[in-house]
């Protein structure tokens, strides 16, 4: 007869034959587990060590065609706006560098700069939004005709375009030198630009500004900008708005200028000022506006071509 120890021995084999089982079943389970992990893992290695690989090849050549553009930027630009003015309009985000390098091109060029003008974070600021709008119409020059539109950057543009613009038809001053020093101080003392000495009335302008807005209010403010570089355009013969890729994202002053069809109708834009490629592209575009063209120049996706006359690749 079998007994009750017996019955409790049969099971107890039974429950250690299925540990041991499910123990020896994991062990070799998790050992071939291990070995695929660790040859995706040398895989994975391989291929960044690769992507590292290419990029590093891929900044060096960018580098190599930078140093290109630099060293024969003069030659290219040189006679392209001869006995021409040029106004430079800087915001908070460009940087002297790009601003001096730009300077000197235009200089190569053969026109002259007639000073800057340096916009402050306050210009585009949505609060001060009311304080720019009442400062431009207060200081509007006599016998000078504003746009109907209301937003803060066009005024702000029909303001400085009246007193930094020479009249493209008749390449005369817009203003009396009282209305400009009036205008420049005006702004100067809302906090709006920073002092002004010694500028004078040029032909065209260039709006250099950094990169993409952040923050609060960051679509506003890019949209300031835009619309400031559309209506400096419309007041004299021509405006570049020239940046680094990142102002062309949706925040930034040309991304938002490229969404509007109105715009890129008659403003330049180059997206890639922070590069000699992109500050070559900016003189050429001054050019393009003098001829009465404009174009989306740089690297961005939203451009369309690297510059004027460069047809961009698969096009």
């Amino acid at each position: 007869m079998i007994s009750l120890r017996y019955h409790i021995v049969s099971i107890a084999a039974v429950f250690l034959a299925l540990a041991v089982g499910v123990v020896l079943g994991s062990t070799a389970l998790n050992g071939a587990l291990l070995s695929g992990l660790a040859g995706e893992k040398n895989d994975l290695a391989n291929r960044v060590a690769d992507l590292e690989a290419e990029r590093n090849a891929l900044n060096a050549q960018l580098a190599d065609a930078d140093a290109f553009a630099g060293s024969v930027g003069a030659k290219v630009v040189s006679g392209l706006l001869d006995k021409r003015s040029v106004v430079l309009v800087t915001t908070e985000g460009a940087t002297p560098a790009d601003r001096d390098a730009i300077k000197r091109l235009i200089e190569q060029s053969g026109a002259s700069v007639t000073g800057e003008v340096q916009l402050t974070e306050a210009f585009a600021d949505p609060d001060k939004a009311d304080q720019l709008r009442q400062v431009s119409t207060r200081l509007q020059p006599a016998g000078v005709q504003f746009p109907t539109a209301g937003d803060p950057g066009t005024l702000g543009g029909a303001l400085l375009g009246s007193v930094l613009l020479l009249n493209k038809d008749s390449a005369q001053p817009q203003s009396s030198p009282d209305e400009r020093a009036a205008a420049l101080s005006g702004l100067a003392d809302g906090g709006l630009i920073k002092p002004v000495e010694g500028v004078r009335p040029a032909q065209l302008a260039v709006v250099l500004t950094g990169g993409k807005a952040t923050g609060d209010g960051a679509g506003d403010r890019a949209t300031t900008l835009a619309r400031f570089a559309t209506q400096l355009d419309r007041s004299g013969a021509g405006t570049v708005l020239a940046g680094n890729a990142g102002s062309a994202e949706g925040t930034g002053a040309i991304g938002v200028a490229r969404a509007d069809t109105a715009t890129t109708s008659i403003l330049s834009t180059v997206d890639n000022a922070d590069s000699a490629a992109g500050r070559i592209g900016t003189i050429l575009a001054l050019r393009e506006q003098l001829e009465g063209g404009s174009g989306r120049y740089g690297t961005a996706g939203n451009a369309q071509s690297p510059a004027p006359g460069v047809q961009q690749e698969g096009s």
